[in-house]
């Protein structure tokens, strides 16, 4: 299994440091992983999700390709992981999606996304961080136990974070649904058994992909990887086994 990679993509107010706890797990297994820090692609200069998915790769492309190169991203994470996965197809091995949504269909949803983030925008840019921090961790979505890394570093990345409301905003999203049937790598699409809205939006998406399967967090909400960790854990590594023809639990 060494020759395997997990790029891992954070979600929004998120860091390399949420995906710790998997990378340590990975590596007792054998498992390379990297932590992307998405915050750096939007340090220079805005960039539209169009553009992020070729960014990404490149990266990839650059370097040596392992036998599996594997793609995972959490909410924001797994909508970006979605373009890069539709820019170059043939490029990652496989995909896990958690807690994301492939777009808004309804153009009166998307005008409300975008009015929403572009007010959190303005308070990520010039407000108070631990104020910002507060209200974000109390929306519904988000609710339940679950610890992730602390977020008072991420003040340093502002003017990046702001960027990333408007510019990767669900709102500015094109929906993806139809797109997905492009998607031919064997994908995992993970959901909190008590997030019942994401939990639609990833069955009806494994309908849509031609190789891709689900599986239910017990006791999770939105926060899957950090609300049932050991069970988050072991699924990855479930998948991974599966994809390498190894014994496993997993199961469609």
């Amino acid at each position: 299994m060494g020759s395997t990679e997990v790029w891992c993509l954070h979600g929004m107010l998120g860091a390399t440091n949420d995906w710790r706890e998997l990378t340590k797990y990975l590596a007792s297994h054998g498992i390379g992983s990297r932590a992307v820090d998405l915050w750096r692609f939007l340090a220079c200069e805005p960039m539209p999700l169009a553009r992020f998915g070729a960014a990404l790769n490149a990266e990839t492309c650059s370097e040596t390709k392992p036998r599996q190169r594997i793609l995972l991203g959490y909410s924001m994470g797994g909508r970006l992981a979605l373009h890069a996965l539709l820019a170059q197809p043939g490029l990652w091995t496989a995909a896990i999606i958690v807690s994301s949504h492939p777009g808004l269909e309804s153009e009166r949803e998307r005008a409300e996304r975008r009015a929403a983030d572009a007010a959190w925008a303005t308070r990520a840019l010039t407000g108070n961080w631990s104020d910002l921090i507060a209200a974000w961790d109390k929306q519904p979505l988000l609710a339940g136990p679950g610890e992730i890394s602390s977020r008072n570093a991420l003040a340093l990345r502002r003017r990046e974070i702001a960027r990333a409301f408007v510019d990767w905003s669900l709102g500015i999203q094109d929906p993806l649904w139809q797109k997905l049937r492009q998607l031919g790598i064997p994908m995992l699409w993970i959901a909190g058994e008590n997030d019942g809205k994401f939990r639609e939006l990833a069955g009806r998406a494994v309908l849509l992909c031609p190789d891709a399967c689900l599986a239910i967090a017990p006791n999770s909400g939105h926060r899957v990887p950090w609300q049932n960790p050991a069970w988050f854990h072991q699924t990855v590594i479930d998948f991974i086994l599966h994809l390498a023809g190894c014994d496993s639990r997993l199961t469609r």
